[in-house]
């Protein structure tokens, strides 16, 4: 059966084409699997909850009519708005608008997140764009540039809320440098959720072609129910796809974590046990909860374009094992820097279970992609990372942090990365092991080598325990510490970057930092000192495994493996590591965008060498030392790197790098 919902119908319909229903919701309560809910052109200020879910052969299609011109908003207009001092508005919202959940009394909260200052769930938007919180009349009547912004210029549109409790009403304060508020687009949060089932288990979605914008979400960490503008609430098969997606107080698009009423945000709230041992306590129960391949994740998210939210743009923590993540422009995220923790990323995902994430571009983010624990079988392929660092300036403070393309942490692996562009300052941050890096162009470099996996203690030891799983499946198979090591670098080029004057000043005195080093120097020398396979394999000559000698062998570095890699620009290698190195040639790379396009513009491949390097596959990487999983497809089949970043075939003997033909380099 067909639904028709048309916002701009002359009176309250049926849902038949010739006598639409005006609110989706009235479709989504009634729509069954195999049913189709077709959304005309208009703005649908809703909070749309499916309560039925479809089958794996009968989904349930939600179907903006014109693509993007269907948009469902968590945000309502203001046009009350009266002068209050100089550039400064006031407006009186009553309570009832909101409901039983008004974002203006409403905190951000949770583990992990940084209370640099007290922010809402809320956000007022100019032109929907969102303007920056502070948190005193004195900050909006004189505001100042933010010095962590990305955007400092805009950074003076500021507000500020306050409680009229006898008249039960919110105020807003805000300034609009000298733009009349009344004549602009000016809107609110008014809902924390555009299209997300308010129960678990509602499946095989699809929501395709709409604008998605303007939800007043909460803080998504993985050790609290995790909440989007958009998300599956702990289902199967959701496809979310051809859609535009911004302005989410904190992330855009959950395939995360569900209620967990005795262990939800248990660190903040009574703080006796860390972080870490809270969130094994969440995996262990989801697994006795039923947390399974057979019930759990498995959507696909692709050709959507993600933007500017606080947090993330895509967040998940269990729920998103076995998806696919791919043609996705995932950008400016995090840019306002209002929100700080340890849960931001254009993609934040735990337990990324045998994700594959392909051809996405993904740019100008705090941070680009983050894998936090069990990146068991997870592949990042063909994707385009530029401008994931610190933004163009020279004024960075002690609250800048560094970011990077990929930051893989305290996973056992299998985890590949292969075919990618990695064009910022700082390409991988590898607090982890059983990684391979193949078939990459790295122009940045690799940190916190070596560190990162312990707790923060001062003076106790306090390694991180994370869990790894039966290959291919959630059931846990073990915890251990990371030994690090365990990697693999083939067929890559590394191009040294000029380092920027002020990023250079910003990692000086980190070298001794638990968390990372903040290295500049692009290439394998942070492995310098990890053994070979032959060394690490000589510690256990001899060694029957009963009733030797105490000995270090069981928690020793874990060997690294590198072969037929390129470096240039002074690009360094690692002393063990046979490769070719250029030293007589200055390499640009740059990229240039036309027409909704990306270039690679460089000279690099004037003095590329002819590289006969061998055909990478999964006998070639071998198994992940923890898990004892191989590099393979998430259906154990194996994996042959056949082709480059465009698809085109390598051949017997492949060079290095993500392109075979170098022609046009169109990404």
């Amino acid at each position: 059966m067909k639904y028709y919902i048309d916002v701009n119908a002359a009176q309250k319909g049926d849902g038949s084409r010739e006598c639409p229903f005006r609110r989706i919701q009235e479709a989504a309560s009634c729509a069954e699997p195999g049913d189709e809910v077709i959304v005309a052109p208009g703005i649908y200020r809703e909070a749309v909850s499916p309560v039925n879910g479809g089958r794996e052969d009968a989904r349930i299609i939600y179907r903006s009519e014109v693509e993007k011109a269907a948009v469902i908003t968590g945000a309502e207009p203001v046009k009350n708005w009266e002068a209050y001092e100089g550039s400064v508005w006031r407006a009186r919202i009553p309570n009832a608008v909101f409901g039983d959940y008004n974002p203006y009394t409403t905190l951000i909260y949770g583990d992990w997140f940084v209370a640099t200052m007290i922010a809402h769930t809320g956000d007022v938007y100019l032109n929907e764009k969102s303007m920056y919180e502070v948190t005193s009349m004195e900050h909006v009547l004189h505001p100042e540039k933010s010095r962590t912004s990305w955007e400092p210029e805009f950074s003076v549109y500021t507000w500020y809320t306050e409680q009229d409790k006898e008249k039960d009403e919110t105020i807003l304060y805000a300034n609009f440098q000298g733009k009349n508020p009344n004549e602009e687009n000016v809107e609110i949060s008014a809902r924390k959720n555009c299209f997300y089932p308010e129960k678990e288990g509602v499946g095989y979605i699809t929501l395709a072609g709409f604008t998605v914008r303007q939800a007043a979400t909460q803080w998504a960490p993985p050790t609290a129910y995790q909440e989007g503008m958009i998300g599956p609430h702990w289902s199967k098969g959701w496809i979310i796809e051809d859609c535009e997606i911004y302005e989410s107080k904190c992330s855009g698009i959950s395939l995360g974590k569900y209620l967990q009423a005795e262990n939800d945000n248990k660190w903040s709230k009574l703080k006796y046990k860390d972080g870490t041992q809270t969130e094994r306590e969440c995996i262990c129960l989801a697994q006795l909860e039923g947390w399974s391949k057979e019930r759990i994740g498995s959507h696909i998210v692709r050709r959507c374009d993600i933007h500017d939210c606080g947090q993330t743009g895509i967040v998940g923590h269990l729920g998103g094992v076995f998806s696919v993540i791919e043609d996705n422009r995932i950008h400016h995220i995090n840019n306002k820097q209002n929100l700080c923790g340890a849960e931001i990323g254009g993609i934040k995902m735990h337990a990324a279970i045998d994700v594959i994430i392909r051809h996405n571009h993904i740019y100008n983010c705090t941070r680009g992609l983050w894998l936090d624990w069990q990146a068991q079988g997870t592949r990042v392929t063909r994707n385009l990372f530029f401008n994931n660092c610190l933004p163009n300036g020279d004024d960075f403070t002690k609250d800048h942090v560094i970011g990077e393309d990929i930051f893989i942490e305290v996973s056992h692996g299998p985890t590949l990365i292969d075919h990618n562009l990695l064009l910022s300052d700082c390409s991988l941050k590898l607090a982890t092991q059983g990684a391979a890096v193949v078939h990459n162009l790295i122009a940045g470099s690799f940190t916190a080598v070596g560190r990162g996996v312990n707790n923060g203690t001062i003076t106790k030891p306090a390694p991180r325990y994370t869990p790894y799983h039966i290959p291919h499946r959630t059931e846990i198979a073990g915890f251990m510490t990371i030994l690090h090591g365990d990697m693999r670098f083939y067929n890559n080029i590394f191009v040294q970057k000029k380092i920027r004057p002020a990023l250079k000043k910003r990692a000086e005195g980190m070298e001794r930092n638990e968390w990372t080093d903040d290295n500049l120097i692009t290439g394998t020398i942070p492995y310098e000192g990890y053994p070979s396979i032959a060394e690490y394999q000589e510690q256990f000559e001899g060694y029957c495994g009963m009733g030797s000698a105490p000995s270090d062998r069981y928690y020793n570095p874990l060997p690294v493996w590198a072969e037929g890699n390129a470096y240039f620009n002074g690009a360094k290698p690692m002393s063990k590591e046979k490769a070719f190195v250029d030293e007589g040639h200055e390499i640009t790379i740059a990229l240039e965008e036309e027409g909704g396009s990306f270039f690679l513009k460089t000279n690099l491949y004037a003095f590329m060498p002819e590289i006969k390097n061998q055909v990478v596959t999964t006998d070639v990487l071998g198994m992940a030392f923890e898990p004892e999983q191989k590099f393979e497809n998430p259906d154990g089949t194996p994996i042959v790197m056949d082709t480059d970043y465009f698809g085109k075939a390598w051949g017997t003997n492949p060079g290095a790098g993500p392109f075979s033909d170098y022609t046009s380099l169109k990404l």
